[in-house]
Parts: C-alpha cells; sequence; structure tokens
C-alpha cells in the first residue's frame, strides 16, 4: 500500500517526509505532506545521503528569494501566519537551522530586510 506514493516520488529518496493516512469506510489513502525542511534541501540540490553514516551534515548552499517564495507558497495552506511575509519568513527560519544562505545573506538578515521593508513580498 505505501509503495506506490514512494515510487512517483523517487526524488525525495533519502529525505524525511511526513505522510498523512486516511482511513474511511475501510479504505485507506496515503498523501505526501510536504514540510519545509524537505523542500529547502531539494531546492539546494543536494545529492541523497545515508542518515546512518553521515551525521551533522551542514548544508551550505544559497538560494535566491524566488525560490523562498515558491516554497511558502507550496506551504501557504500549512502555516499559520496570518500575512504571506510572515510565511515566507517561517521559511527562512528553516533555513536558519538548516545553514544555508539566501542571496549570500544570512536568513536572519533577510528576515530584519523584510521587515523594514527593504524586500517586498507579494503573494
Amino acid at each position: 500500500m505505501l509503495e506506490k506514493p514512494f515510487k512517483s516520488n523517487i526524488r525525495l529518496e533519502r529525505i524525511k517526509i511526513q505522510i498523512e493516512v486516511a482511513v474511511e469506510n475501510r479504505v485507506a489513502t496515503v498523501a505526501l505532506v510536504p514540510t519545509a525542511a524537505p523542500l529547502i534541501i531539494k531546492a539546494l540540490k543536494e545529492g541523497p545521503r545515508d542518515r546512518k553514516k553521515t551525521k551533522n551534515v551542514k548544508h551550505n548552499g544559497n538560494l535566491k528569494i524566488d525560490e523562498i517564495i515558491d516554497i511558502a507558497k507550496k506551504l501557504r495552506t500549512r502555516s499559520y501566519a496570518v500575512e504571506f511575509k510572515g510565511t515566507v519568513k517561517e521559511i527562512l527560519g528553516t533555513c536558519v537551522s538548516i545553514g544555508c544562505t539566501v542571496d549570500g545573506k544570512s536568513p536572519k538578515e533577510v528576515q530584519a530586510l523584510i521587515e523594514s521593508g527593504e524586500i517586498e513580498i507579494n503573494q
């Protein structure tokens, strides 16, 4: 039962993902639920790794603000933010924990630029 969704999403191989299992009238349906970290790692274009063999990996890539906005659009329905720029700032917070940069700057700097209005976020 679980083989079908995973075979169609080979590009997420060896990356932690969430699945949602819904059972209705004894029929189970499985859906992949996107989260921020796997989408950011996929945007960094890093290859799959064996999590048992390689520990404490630093993801030191660079993303563009447009890629962050695209990820935020995918996750907007699950976000608790009132405005879209809040969702973008949530994704930037995940970038901080992953360790990547955005347009050559720290994600915290980009969050400050969004808050001050120097970077305008339109949905």
